[in-house]
């Protein structure tokens, strides 16, 4: 029997409901198809800074470097926005990111046909959406040096400094090609290399590694250009390669497109070791403690951490048609309201999907 050690960081705001739901469903996936996980919790974001002075403390990191996979809820609130930035819950995902070496974030955006109707665009635009976006995760702006404010002058400054290097361009190039050669081989990079230097050392270092694959479609697209069609026209990407700024926009914008971002999950890879997965969406401290947020994406980045971390597929494939079974009857959570669906509580709808295992 496969055993495996998975670290779990329920965060802040809604994070431990939805990991409630997904804790019990991969129990159970896991009997089913006769493995052993072994959920480690572990504080992280405002909860750690709460309760260890740190979003990420070292103990966390430490136990996250010696799993096998993290899978992570949500982390931040209003309450911390007046912290130092280096205590900020969203500064623990930069510890984390970094401490891992997790350099790749992997976005896919897939219209399910259950909720086509929840899109706010037309049906016809939306419906033949599936597409990945590849982001660059710990290299550009939110990393680079120098960085700081200036406020020994009459108007107060700030200032980033956007870098990277060929190597990290390339890095994350070669795994913008592997998807791409899974899928339908079309890469489109999104730059602004118009106004940019560093973005012209990313279309060059693009074009450079990628023509050497003949199979593969290259195309480059500007920043501003890429989200108008991502609304416009979104069915024809396949995978979306971009830096860490870019990818930070553009995937929030391609979440939308199925509707509501308590639908989509993602995971942030290195080379080797452990990677974190975790849902699309924020922590939603206002709907905190209510029962009512939506699991979905939790449990679908369960999913990727079983097919792409533990090499699980049959119980990644498992969790997902449950979710698209009980979807496809017309259960939903508030999120998802369309008007003539059955509304279900956070735990009712994990009930359902845990039903289907």
């Amino acid at each position: 029997m496969n055993k495996y050690k998975v670290v779990l960081l329920s965060g802040d705001g809604i994070g431990p409901e939805i990991s409630e739901v997904s804790k019990k469903i991969l129990k159970k996936v896991s009997r089913k198809y006769s493995f052993e996980i072994e959920i480690n919790e572990q504080l992280f974001g405002g909860i750690a800074y709460e309760k260890k002075g740190f979003p990420a403390p070292e103990e966390t990191l430490d136990q996250c470097k010696e799993s096998d996979a993290v899978l992570l809820a949500c982390v931040g609130d209003i309450k911390y926005d007046s912290l130092p930035r280096e205590l900020r819950p969203e500064s623990g995902l930069l510890k984390l990111r970094s401490a891992l070496n997790l350099f790749a974030n992997i976005r896919p955006v897939k219209i399910r046909k259950s909720l086509i109707g929840s899109s706010t665009l037309k049906k016809e635009v939306v419906e033949n959406v599936d597409l990945v976006v590849v982001r660059e995760l710990i290299g550009g702006i939110y990393f680079g040096n120098p960085r700081g404010h200036i406020t020994n002058t009459k108007v107060p400054k700030a200032f980033n400094t956007m870098v990277y290097d060929a190597s990290e361009i390339e890095r994350i190039t070669h795994i913008a090609i592997k998807i791409a050669n899974q899928r339908n081989k079309k890469i489109c990079s999104v730059d602004k290399s118009n106004v940019l230097e560093v973005s012209q050392l990313w279309r060059e270092t693009v074009s450079n590694i990628t023509s050497k694959d003949k199979n593969l479609s290259l195309s480059n697209m500007y920043v501003d250009n890429a989200a108008m069609q991502l609304v416009r026209d979104p069915s024809q990407f396949d995978v979306i390669l971009t830096s860490n700024l870019f990818g930070d926009i553009l995937s929030d914008l391609a979440a939308m497109l199925t509707g509501s971002i308590g639908m989509l999950p993602s995971a942030s890879l290195n080379n080797i070791g452990p990677g974190v997965f975790e849902p699309v969406h924020g922590s939603a401290p206002d709907i905190a403690g209510k029962n009512i947020a939506n699991p979905i994406a939790m449990l679908l980045s369960a999913s990727m951490m079983l097919k792409i971390g533990l090499n699980e597929a049959e119980a990644a494939e498992n969790i997902e048609n449950a979710i698209d079974r009980v979807l496809s009857r017309g259960f939903r959570t508030a999120d998802l309201n369309n008007g003539s669906c059955q509304i279900l509580s956070c735990s009712e709808i994990g009930e359902k999907i845990s039903n289907e295992i």
